[in-house]
């Protein structure tokens, strides 16, 4: 039945309903594949084991093969005297003599216990005499002692691994074990990737303005092959409905799952619903209350599953993960699968748009008590390196419009298990900074940085949140920087001095009084909380210009608004203006440190860092040749 209604906004669970009752949500058929291509396969059906495992009787260890009866009472005071057999039984070789009552026969690790011997003792408990024909056993043994006996690991007809199985090391290790070469397993599912618009360019391809680089097709082909399943990237296709239709008609021949990747919206431009309504039975769902990801499009065709996710890469991944994944593990017999989560508590306050529910990014990040607390990352649906750099993300339900800050949330892992970070930074973000984290990282240390301003990295070395903060805050009633703002429990690393300076395009070099008396030109603001903003507030005295609610979170962003053309003036560090070919008239030189909260000053992270910045070594160096000088 078609759909009749579009953007008929639906709850995610009753979307993900509808959409489900239209398709073949069972595992897909089996194939016979190759032991050294099983790796990353599920499993189609039950492996009983063949053989016993081991197969044999077998020696743990270097010794000599024994009656344990004959042993009882041997002790290195009084050893016990056994005839030696006239044999000794390497690995791989069947033994011919009988352990009869009072002798023994060498035997080596993996060896082939030799009928009537029940125990193994260890050579190191032994010595030879009658020049070889006897030994003296100097420790008494139990029966079944340093033997590992057939069918004790897994004995013939025993089921060893069921239908369903991810094949890990451990698994393939154990089809080998049972002597099989070729395995039967779930054909991976077929996924077509579409990216559409006429804004998108391949990577590599050369940008002008209004274009932007295809990274949806990456980050869904390679979401796709992180749960098991093949992606076949058809493409990025301009607005062009009859080239989209061509290609959809060969991902339906090709693949078990379509996914196209914008034109899901209301736009003119937007086709490729249009495309897929003339399917069977078509359009299923458009508009889920999500946010991101609200105008999501799912549909089917003849059971297959076609969905169109939003343009932006956010929305797009979020939407994948939610409501994709789910039918891709079912479709790869990997329905028990389930992402892996940890409760932790909320860091800062957030709050929501009530009636769709939410997804946020954060980054997690250890307190001195061990405990994870959950970092906001960012909201915007287009951002990419904030995807990357998370952690995981969160779900606010939809009729919730404040979470506060010590809330315990459960955070959805983006990828499997969670790596803790050698050092965690937390504060006022700098290009100076990337040199510092670059050498430590050549030193082997995994660094987590989190841009959230001067203040909130010192509200979070306070609480025990992070293991550096780096900030740049004046005290007006000192003129100091950074210092005065410490509490007890907290320290300081000197780091460097940076010039602040307002930047505008070369063309206008007027100075900076005329610039702010100006009403006609457009500022770019900096977010609340950093230190940059703390100058430009001081800097305007009150003033609110046209352009004051814009607040990018950094130097790069608010230099891109004024090399753009979209703002006339903003607040920047030199050495990010330069390199972009701005005019800069310097406004103050600041200290740029390092708050380190004091029960973590001993962290090897720690003292590296500290090591470098204290030291005129290459890293002082590079930021020498950078623009940033050496603190006073």
């Amino acid at each position: 039945m078609k759909q009749e209604q579009f953007l008929k906004i639906l709850d995610r669970d009753a979307a993900e309903l509808r959409w489900h009752a239209a398709l073949e949500l069972v595992a897909l058929a089996a194939e016979v594949v190759p032991i050294d291509a099983a790796l990353g396969r599920v499993l189609a059906e039950d492996v009983p084991a063949g053989v016993d495992v081991p197969s044999f009787d077998r020696s743990n260890l270097d010794g000599f093969a024994l009656r344990a009866e004959d042993s009882f009472g041997a002790t290195e005071a009084r050893p016990v005297r056994l005839r030696l057999n006239p044999e000794s039984i390497p690995t791989g070789v069947e033994p011919k003599l009988e352990v009869g009552p009072g002798t023994a026969t060498s035997i080596a690790t993996g060896g082939m216990l030799p009928r009537g011997a029940d125990a193994i003792v260890a050579v190191e408990h032994t010595d030879l005499v009658d020049s070889g024909a006897g030994v003296e056993i100097r420790r008494a043994c139990v029966p079944g002692a340093a033997v590992a006996w057939a069918g004790t690991d897994m004995g013939r007809g025993e089921t060893v691994l069921f239908a369903g199985a991810l094949l890990s090391s451990r698994e393939t290790g154990v089809l080998a074990a049972i002597g099989l070469d070729r395995v039967s397993v779930v054909r991976r599912p077929v996924v077509a990737v579409l990216s559409t618009g006429d804004e998108i360019i391949a990577p590599g391809a050369q940008m002008r303005p209004g274009l932007v680089y295809d990274s949806n097709g990456r980050i869904l082909c390679d979401a796709v092959r992180e749960l098991g399943a093949e992606p076949r990237f058809m493409g990025a296709f301009r607005d062009d409905e009859r080239a989209l239709r061509r290609a959809l008609e060969r991902a339906l021949d090709e693949a078990d799952l379509v996914l196209f990747s914008g034109g899901t919206s209301k736009g003119e431009g937007d086709l490729c619903y249009r495309v897929v309504e003339s399917l069977d039975p078509g359009i299923l769902v458009h508009g889920v209350a999500l946010k991101p990801g609200k105008p999501i499009c799912l549909a089917a065709h003849a059971g297959l599953p076609v969905a169109i996710l939003p343009g932006f890469p956010t929305s797009a991944i979020f939407t994948f993960h939610e409501l994709v994944a789910p039918v891709l593990r079912a479709l790869g017999g990997r329905s028990g699968a389930r992402a892996e989560t940890r409760a932790v508590r909320l860091a800062v306050r957030v709050a929501s748009e009530r009636g769709r529910l939410e997804y946020l990014l954060v980054g997690l990040i250890p307190g001195s008590d061990g405990e994870l607390s959950a970092y906001p990352m960012g909201k915007g649906s287009g951002s990419v390196t904030s995807f990357s750099r998370a952690d995981g993300f969160i779900r606010i339900e939809r009729n919730r419009e404040i979470v506060e800050a010590g809330t315990e949330v459960e955070v959805q892992l983006l990828g499997r298990g969670l790596e803790p970070a050698d050092l965690v930074i937390v504060g006022s973000h700098c290009t100076g900074l990337d040199l510092v984290a670059a050498a430590l990282a050549q030193q082997g240390f995994r660094v987590k940085l989190l841009a959230v301003g001067s203040q909130a990295g010192l509200a979070a070395a306070s609480r025990g949140e992070c293991d550096v903060a780096p900030i740049h805050l004046l005290d007006p009633a000192t003129g100091a920087y950074n210092a005065p703002f410490l509490e007890p429990g907290l320290e300081l690393c000197r780091g460097y001095l940076r010039m602040q300076a307002l930047v505008t395009d070369p063309r206008e070099t007027r100075g900076t009084e005329a610039l702010l008396a100006d009403p006609t030109l457009r500022m770019v603001n900096r977010n609340r909380g950093s230190g940059t903003r703390i100058l430009i507030d001081e800097l305007l005295a009150g003033r609110r210009p046209e352009g004051y609610l814009s607040e990018p979170r950094s130097h790069h962003a608010v230099v891109a608004a004024v090399a753009q053309g979209r703002a006339d003036w903003g607040v920047a560090i030199e050495s990010v203006a330069a390199p972009a070919g701005l005019y800069s008239r310097p406004l103050r030189e600041e200290s740029y440190d390092f708050v380190i909260p004091a029960q973590r000053r001993d962290r090897p992270a720690v003292r590296a860092l500290c090591s470098l910045l204290e030291s005129d070594g290459p890293v002082r160096e590079a930021l020498r040749q950078s623009g940033f000088g050496d603190p006073n």
